[in-house]
């Protein structure tokens, strides 16, 4: 069965570990064979046979590692390698180390059926002490590890084995979380886009609609109804696509890849610029979720619109701070209003900023409060609580 690209990726970088390793511990036994060794002509043969044959197993699974898929020919290859280590060295220490990360490449690519690789390397691996202990006779230490080292072909393989499964099912379900928080943040940003239209071009549309259904009936009954409601969708027209417009330049007001402090002296910046009031940005560097981001956002544009439209300022300071709750105020020292106790009251006189930024700060899990005196200028203070990591029970 064909491994999945996940897995691929995870057993090529397994395989390059294997390979970086199994160099490294062979390369140190052959260099202590230069300095032992009366000819060290065979301890340099290993050198140049593993240096070789190693880049070229990096260069090939770095560069086309689903020839993971193809686990028999890359242990064919990888078992004549080990042959040419085995002559190369004379069946010295270096030999058993290089056997030892065959067995564990093919752990890496075979899984547990390399058992049918690890049991010809320990054969293999006996045969050649056999005739080490034959030929010569060897300290006690050599014919011991002579004997025993073979049996760490298996082990290695067992745990190369072990570990790239482990490594597969942890990029799998890495894959998952990203895919499920994709799916989430899609869904998320779906549904707000969804609410911006039904809350602003959806209800103008609406409107639209009912008058122009009355107004065929109007045309021929009462000629004056009728051009009122032909205004009427003019006007709603012309106001559906100035709400699509707000709507679109408020999506981009976010980026969430960029810091929220640089987000929000990005807005107080270009209301400065179009409208000429000072306007003085103090934020804490916080980060908060996407969802809020937005929200607030969007209050500190509008808040500041109103602030320009409404109060006519010199200056408007906005702060953001965060202690127990994230707080955003924009303050200005215009000429201020009376402020009612009800805020759905100011939808009668078609004063819908206040009323949507009260509804955006629900949206974002706070609070909306409102401070103005006639003369005495205007704050906007947007209150929403700061989510507490969750504490592992000890």
């Amino acid at each position: 069965m064909a491994l999945p690209a996940n897995r691929v990726v995870a057993a090529a970088a397994l395989g390059r570990a294997v390979l970086l390793g199994r160099a490294a511990l062979t390369l140190t036994a052959a260099g202590v064979g230069l300095r032992v060794l009366p000819d060290p002509r065979t301890a340099l043969a290993v050198l140049v046979v593993v240096v070789v044959t190693t880049a070229v197993g990096l260069v090939v699974l770095a560069r086309r590692p689903e020839v993971v898929r193809h686990p028999v020919p890359v242990v064919l290859v990888d078992s004549v390698v080990v042959l040419g280590v085995l002559v190369a060295s004379r069946g010295g220490v270096p030999f058993f180390c290089f056997a030892a990360g065959a067995c564990a490449l093919g752990g890496v690519v075979l899984g547990m059926r390399g058992l049918l690789v690890w049991a010809p390397h320990v054969a293999l691996g006996y045969s050649v002490a056999a005739l080490l202990l034959r030929t010569g006779t060897p300290s006690p230490n050599v014919a011991v590890f002579a004997l025993a080292f073979p049996p760490v072909d298996v082990l290695a393989g067992i745990g190369a084995a072990v570990a790239t499964g482990a490594l597969g099912r942890y990029v799998d379900l890495s894959v998952d979380v990203v895919a499920s928080a994709q799916r989430s943040a899609a869904a998320s940003e779906r549904a707000r886009l969804a609410r911006e239209l039904h809350d602003s071009v959806g209800k103008t549309l609406r409107g639209v609609s009912f008058a122009a259904l009355a107004l065929p009936s109007s045309l021929r009954r009462h000629p004056e109804l009728a051009e009122r409601l032909a205004s009427t969708v003019s006007q709603g027209a012309v106001a559906a696509a100035r709400e699509a417009r707000e709507l679109l330049t408020g999506l981009r007001l976010d980026a969430p890849d960029q810091d929220f402090a640089a987000t929000l002296r990005r807005i107080c910046e270009s209301c400065g610029e179009s409208s000429g009031i000072a306007v003085r940005l103090t934020a804490a560097p916080v980060d908060p979720p996407a969802d809020v981001r937005y929200e607030l956002s969007r209050v500190l544009d509008e808040a500041l619109r109103n602030a320009v439209r409404h109060g006519r300022p010199e200056l408007i300071t906005v702060t953001l701070t965060q202690t127990d709750r994230l707080r955003l105020r924009v303050h200005d020292d215009g000429g201020g209003f009376r402020v009612p106790g009800d805020l759905s009251v100011l939808t009668t006189g078609s004063h819908y900023g206040i009323v949507g930024m009260a509804e955006r700060a629900r949206y974002a899990g706070g609070v909306l409060h409102v401070t103005s005196k006639p003369g005495h200028g205007t704050t906007v203070e947007v209150s929403v609580p700061v989510a507490q990591p969750v504490r592992m029970a000890s």
